[in-house]
């Protein structure tokens, strides 16, 4: 299983929520929270993801 998201704020106002790899390094699957709010009310999941594995859900 994917570990799960945390949010970061790089710059004030830029908040993301980013994946950490083996070695804790931040892996390309970033995503702006504005984007996943967005789509999240975009679509009804069918399935139910857990708890910070929101971007994992019905695809």
């Amino acid at each position: 299983m994917a570990r799960k998201r945390e949010l970061i704020e790089p710059n004030p106002g830029d908040k993301r929520y980013v994946r950490r790899d083996e070695n804790g390094r931040f892996t390309k699957d970033q995503v702006d929270v504005g984007r996943s709010l967005a789509a999240d009310r975009r679509q009804h999941a069918k399935t139910k993801a857990a708890p910070g594995q929101g971007d994992k859900g019905d695809r």
